[in-house]
């Protein structure tokens, strides 16, 4: 089955987990990984689905051995593990990386995400957002697409969870257009109490 079919067939069977009509675009995958250096360390990489932003960290001079892919979609995390056969790929729950065979003692450079975020509860993008943070090593950041107008983070969650987001850029050409956030850990959180 080709990735175009296997993305429409995950998308018609459940197509708030996609987030999306069509496969990421290369020019959304470079934005998204413009900034990421192969000699800061291993990259985790959230939602890649068909692979479009795993090529573009190839490409970039990452080693797929290097590479961590979390994939919910047991389709899509079958399909990478023989498009990637070096990549360490899990068929996993985001929200839920701590309960997941993570390489052990591992900080990862950067995290990429593809995930839709849009289409989540704030308690489940909070325990993403905290199990990846909690994963980079120091300076270390969070790459996350959207097709909103605005982060797909509430200003308000990340304030009071403590991380910063910054606009990093966008794809007017990607169908639909894109937008690109930057989110890092700013200082510890002010509650522990999970999100409403």
């Amino acid at each position: 089955m080709s990735n175009t079919s296997l993305f429409l067939r995950t998308l018609l069977s459940n197509p708030r987990m996609v987030g999306a009509m069509l496969p990421s675009g290369a020019m959304l995958a470079d934005l998204i990984t413009n900034e990421v250096d192969p000699s800061d360390g291993p990259v985790l990489e959230l939602g890649p689905g068909t692979g479009v932003f795993t090529e573009a960290l190839l490409a970039r001079g990452v080693h797929q051995k290097d590479l961590t892919l979390v994939e919910f979609a047991s389709d899509f995390a079958g399909m990478l593990r023989v498009r990637f056969p070096e990549a360490h790929v899990l068929c996993a729950n985001a929200a839920r990386l701590g309960a997941h065979n993570l390489p052990e003692d591992v900080l990862f450079g950067c995290a990429i995400s593809g995930l839709p975020l849009l289409n989540m509860s704030p308690k489940a993008v909070v325990a993403i957002l905290t199990g990846v943070l909690s994963r980079l090593r120091e300076g270390g950041a969070l790459y996350q697409f959207t097709y909103g107008v605005r982060c797909p983070v509430s200003y308000r969650l990340l304030d009071r969870f403590g991380f910063k987001a910054t606009l990093h850029g966008q794809v007017l050409r990607n169908f639909p257009p894109a937008r690109v956030y930057k989110i890092i850990r700013r200082r510890p959180p002010r509650l522990s109490v999970a999100p409403r």
